[in-house]
């Protein structure tokens, strides 16, 4: 269960919101709060009023794995294996345990031909995959990324969405420009001007959302 109460922190204003639901698409126009909302659940932020609670706990008592738009700004080692081995280590793990983790979060992403690269002889989708890794590497309990979709080829994009499906954590909450991923939630949460203007499932949200351009390609041309 991810609980919102009484929150309110620079443009985010969101009184009440409760969402029992696995894997949760944020989407709305750009400005409208979505990576401010992230940020908070995340952990990242603190939240100038009000409270979130993930699992009955705040994010910061919570294993949260975060990938954002844009691994440039985040990957923080030289070598692929030290950057997903960042948060067992963080966390001090001991180093069989460490390595079993790095080498079975590159396996799940497909990338265990990369550990022993330099992370800045990776292309842009490669440091997506690595950042994805790193996070899956920690063993959430939530998994919250921030448009990391949006700047990958198509066959990278659906290896994430595979590993996003597959992973075990107990949350997903996906920030997306791209309709169709979204249309696969559980739930979804349109934000605008900072408040959640509808949530529930695909369909009671892009039910109110046909006119716009925020309805699902797909479901345009087979509905």
């Amino acid at each position: 269960m991810i609980r919102i109460t009484g929150l309110r922190h620079r443009l985010l204003d969101i009184p009440d919101l409760a969402v029992d639901a696995r894997h949760i698409a944020v989407i709305g126009p750009n400005g409208s709060g979505k990576t401010t909302l992230l940020s908070i659940c995340s952990g990242i932020e603190e939240p100038e009023v009000g409270a979130v609670r993930l699992l009955g706990r705040p994010p910061s008592a919570v294993k949260v794995g975060w990938v954002g738009e844009f691994p440039d700004r985040t990957l923080l080692f030289s070598r692929v294996y030290d950057e997903i081995a960042s948060t067992p280590r963080f966390r001090h793990r001991p180093c069989p345990e460490t390595d079993s983790a790095v080498r079975a979060a590159a396996e799940v992403v497909g990338i265990p031909h990369l550990l022993d690269k330099k992370v800045t002889s990776l292309s842009g989708g490669e440091k997506a995959l690595v950042a994805l890794a790193a996070a899956c590497a920690g063993d959430p309990e939530v998994l919250v990324l921030d448009e990391a979709d949006s700047h990958l080829d198509a066959v990278t994009a659906e290896r994430v969405r595979r590993v996003v499906q597959e992973s075990p954590a107990n949350h997903v909450i996906w920030c997306t420009q791209s309709m169709d991923t979204a249309a696969a939630a559980d739930c979804v949460l349109f934000l605008e001007n900072g408040r959640v203007c509808h949530h529930g499932t695909p369909e009671e949200v892009f039910a109110a959302l046909e006119e716009t351009c925020f309805y699902p390609t797909l479901w345009r041309v087979c509905r």
